[in-house]
């Protein structure tokens, strides 16, 4: 993981109305894939040319993961990709909630699907407001590594994930192709609390494009993450 660069000059503060979305909040999609999560063996990558961070980070950004989790309930599928294996709230990665994955493995393998801010995030944000159907996928990248002095969660905003495979959810699955997650993603990410009062719109100077992709294998076994 690469060192971060000198931060850029300070951003502009934000509103008290902004600060809405609870800290709970900000942090549902980064611990969904929490202690019950089993280990796969695989790869992947994510960078960013221009990570923004507020307070912590202003330039290019490469997590350069190396553990690979994921969590089957009922027809959704909990993924986590970080930088080494420790907790993750120590720890650099990035969290995915696939929600429909008989649907997506069915009808929708290799095709582009949208990514974007999970119900409960954007309740907090702009309650309220008409939404539309929920995303098929949600994302948050979680730096509690890189900036380990602050509840450091980005969510994705916007963008798209193409799965060319993914795992069946079931635990017991004993054919090696049907336990294979396979996918690549472009994608926004920013703090929904720098969204503009009343909306779902943050500026642009405060977001980030984040690209990459993981593949791995399900593998059950001992926990991803121990818990007392």
């Amino acid at each position: 993981m690469s060192e971060p660069s000198a931060v850029t000059e300070a951003l502009p503060a934000v509103s008290e109305a902004r600060s809405r979305v609870s800290r709970a909040a900000l942090a549902a999609v980064a611990i969904l894939c929490g202690s019950c999560a089993f280990v796969g063996t695989g790869e992947g990558e994510l960078h960013s040319e221009l990570l923004v961070v507020r307070d912590c980070w202003g330039g290019p950004y490469d997590l350069a993961p190396d553990f690979f989790a994921a969590v089957p309930f009922r027809d959704t599928l909990q993924v986590r990709v970080q930088h080494g294996s420790d907790l993750q709230e120590v720890s650099d990665g990035l969290a995915v909630m696939i929600d429909g994955v008989t649907d997506i493995r069915a009808d929708s393998l290799g095709t582009s699907l949208a990514v974007g801010l999970s119900p409960q995030v954007l309740e907090d944000i702009a309650p309220g407001i008409a939404k539309g159907e929920p995303p098929p996928v949600s994302m948050a990248l979680y730096l509690q590594f890189s900036c380990h002095n602050q509840n450091a969660v980005l969510y994705a905003i916007d963008g798209t994930i193409t799965f060319a495979s993914l795992f069946s959810g079931d635990p017991n699955e004993d054919v090696g192709a049907d336990k294979l997650t396979d996918a690549t993603f472009d994608v926004r990410v920013a703090d929904p609390r720098d969204a503009l009062p009343g909306t779902l719109d943050v500026p642009s100077e405060l977001t980030s494009r984040v690209t990459g992709n993981f593949k791995f294998h399900f593998r059950r076994g001992q926990p991803g993450q121990p818990f007392p």
